[in-house]
């Protein structure tokens, strides 16, 4: 996992077993919807500039949250 993803993992209540020689790495997490509602807002901050012209006619943030169907 890269760093930002461990970062937003960690926000959403992540937790990461290394296990042993004899178990596997195990990954659980406490809120699953809510990591996902940090990715999608990681993706808009990181479109951002592409979408600036969007942004400015008040399009682009409800585009993105009427996909994901994120609501506030």
């Amino acid at each position: 996992m890269n760093e930002r993803i461990k970062e937003l993992w960690s926000q959403a209540g992540g937790h990461y077993n290394s296990g042993n020689q004899h178990t596997w790495p195990q990954y659980t997490i406490d809120d699953p919807e809510k990591f996902a509602e940090l990715i999608v807002k990681d993706c808009y901050v990181a479109l951002f500039p592409a979408l600036r012209d969007m942004i400015s006619r008040g399009q682009g943030y409800d585009m993105i949250k009427k996909h994901f169907g994120v609501e506030e």
